[in-house]
């Protein structure tokens, strides 16, 4: 680590193999915490590269606890988080629409980064249970075409990193790799960021990855398809821009998808719109999200047709159906 850390106050950056060997190193518990901390405290006097982040991911991916459900041919949605807008649980919604349009997700989240309630919180309280046996998920994924994986279960690297990231109490690069590095390794991903430099970031990386991914961010922050702005998008073969007419809906005012004060409130908004009784903002917000993933796993439909199908999977129950297969709701 010396050796590197020199290097790096040097001013250099790592190449790809560099950063992954680096942070292999560190994720077994080969270096001290002084010495990570050092390491850390790099990437916050100087950006990250994307060269860097792609090493980083390949070192967690590595490390991870490595869950095969390829059978499933299943995707996942999932968000940086970081935004600090304080959104419902708008992608955890779209997974179970796209599971009621029988689709299979396979979903990576954690706690709350920004908003009072993230994916780990909202399943937790709805009873879901957590774990990483393999046996477990692929019965979710049976019975309810979802299944989750809670990060810390899948990341036994953590318990030599997040020690240090709570003591410095400060946002480092681990902050935007979470959504990188699912387990499962899924062949298909939307990707929700919070900025420009993110974005740039995930589709540096992504392009060097074998999979299907769409990667988007709202100008105005958010990271998914708030319709309060336009939504900047990445895919394998294009980079654009969708406006909320592109999905025949209206801009919205941002208060209109708040989430929440609490974990209770933010469940009793999630369980209202999958029982129809959310405002219209809410319904077009995530059937916007949904659309998008269920064009990504299809990408012969048109996106009509996709919103068709969410709208559909949504209205029917069929989504709230995938929610109580895989919970005790």
């Amino acid at each position: 680590m010396k050796t590197i850390l020199e290097y790096l106050f040097e001013g250099n950056t790592l190449t790809r193999e560099e950063a992954c060997m680096s942070l292999l190193r560190i994720g077994k518990g080969m270096h001290s915490d002084a010495e990570f901390a050092s390491f850390l405290t790099v990437f916050k006097m100087r950006p990250v590269t994307s060269v860097e982040l792609a090493g980083f991911r390949d070192a967690m991916a590595e490390l991870a606890l490595k869950t095969d459900l390829s059978e499933y041919h299943a995707i996942d949605i999932v968000g940086t988080g970081g935004d600090g807008k304080n959104t419902f649980n708008i992608s955890t919604l779209a997974c179970f629409i796209i599971a009621g349009a029988g689709i299979n997700v396979a979903k990576h989240g954690n706690y709350a980064v920004s908003s009072v309630s993230g994916s780990s919180n909202l399943l937790e309280k709805l009873g879901y249970q957590f774990s990483n046996d393999p046996a477990k998920l692929r019965n979710d994924l049976d019975l309810g075409n979802f299944c989750f994986m809670h990060a810390p279960l899948f990341h036994p690297a953590m318990k030599h990193i997040a020690p240090v990231r709570r003591a410095l109490k400060v946002q480092t690069f681990f902050n935007i790799l979470g959504p990188m590095i699912n387990p499962s390794s899924p062949g298909y991903q939307l990707l929700g960021v919070n900025n420009d430099i993110v974005f740039n970031h995930y589709k540096s990386v992504y392009e060097t990855l074998d999979m299907k991914y769409m990667i988007i961010n709202s100008t105005d922050g958010y990271d998914e398809v708030s319709l309060t702005a336009d939504t900047h998008y990445a895919t394998n073969e294009k980079e654009g821009y969708f406006s909320p007419a592109d999905f025949d809906f209206l801009k919205i005012d941002p208060e209109s998808i708040f989430g929440g004060n609490s974990i209770e409130e933010a469940t009793g908004i999630f369980l209202d719109i999958l029982n129809g009784n959310g405002t219209n903002e809410q319904e077009c917000v995530v059937i916007a999200n949904a659309s998008l993933g269920i064009q990504l796993y299809y990408p012969g439909k048109k996106l009509s047709e996709c919103l068709d199908i969410a709208t559909e999977s949504l209205r029917s129950g069929r989504a709230l159906e995938k929610l109580k297969a895989v919970t005790n709701i």
